[in-house]
Parts: structure tokens; C-alpha cells; sequence
């Protein structure tokens, strides 16, 4: 993919680059979830209970969609605020510790949840992205915009 902006490097994690990598820090990152987060199984249990069949994660879509479903080309993506960067340019200000490695890194998949969007778009899917804390404190809105888009987007295929 040919890129119009500049691809953001992220220095590697490791004690060369001033990082120590403990068994400590190595427990607590091991414990940070990539997939079936609580938010997520939550939104997906309350688009079932509303008979709406979804994949998991599919592997033949771009960025591994947290849930899709192809008859609607919809993509749903449920994003960690610290992971995919919300409210940024406030929380960059707070990062104590690392910063040369945790603003690129962030910055990057920033870029890379951009570019994501971009290739699922021009396959011709509309994309949604929420934050973990609204599927948290606003799960039915959540579900009811997914739910608009299901019934505008079957009268649009009619």
C-alpha cells in the first residue's frame, strides 16, 4: 500500500532501547485482552438477543473486524481508549513513563485504524468504531445506530 503521509516507526520494546522488560511488567501486559474484551462480548450478546448473526474477528476482512457482517457490508470495530488513542492530543500531555516508545505506538495504530477504514470503505463497507467506555455506559444507543444502519441498509439492497 502506497502511503500519501509518512509511515510512523515504532522503536522496539526491549532493555537496548532503555526498557526493562521484568517478569512484573511481563505479568501485567500479558493480562491485557486483544479479543472477547468485556465490552465486546457485551455488544455482541446484545446484537444477538436481537437476531443479528455477526462473525467474529474475520480474518478476510482488513484490521480483523471485531465483528462484521458481510450481507450488510458492515465492519464494527470496538476500540480500547488507551490502545487506539481517544481524546489524544489531552493524553499525550499525561504519559510519564517511555514516551518515545508509548506516542509512536499509539500514534501508529492510530494511523493504522485510519488506514484500516480506508481499505474496508473501498471494498465498498461502511465502518463503525466505538469506544470501549460507550459500549460500557451507552450499550443500547450503541446496538440501536448498528440496528438503524441493518434496516436502512436491507430497504437499500431491496
Amino acid at each position: 500500500m502506497d502511503y500519501e503521509y509518512k509511515k510512523i516507526k515504532v522503536p522496539r520494546f526491549n532493555e537496548e532501547s532503555g526498557f526493562y522488560t521484568t517478569k512484573k511488567r511481563s505479568k501485567i501486559m500479558s493480562k491485557i485482552r486483544g479479543r472477547n474484551t468485556k465490552p465486546e462480548l457485551q455488544f455482541r450478546k446484545a446484537l444477538w438477543r436481537k437476531n443479528v448473526r455477526y462473525r467474529v474477528d474475520s480474518k478476510t476482512l482488513p484490521g480483523k473486524p471485531d465483528v462484521s457482517i458481510k450481507k450488510y457490508k458492515l465492519a464494527i470495530f470496538i476500540d480500547g481508549e488507551f490502545w487506539h488513542g481517544y481524546n489524544w492530543d489531552e493524553r499525550k500531555q499525561k504519559l510519564k513513563t517511555n514516551r518515545g516508545f508509548w506516542i509512536p505506538k499509539i500514534e501508529r495504530n492510530m494511523q493504522r485504524d485510519w488506514e484500516v477504514n480506508k481499505q474496508l470503505e473501498g471494498m465498498g463497507f461502511t465502518v463503525f468504531r466505538f469506544w470501549e467506555s460507550e459500549i460500557k455506559k451507552n450499550l443500547k444507543t450503541c446496538i440501536n445506530d448498528v440496528m438503524v444502519y441493518l434496516q436502512t441498509g436491507s430497504l437499500n439492497s431491496q
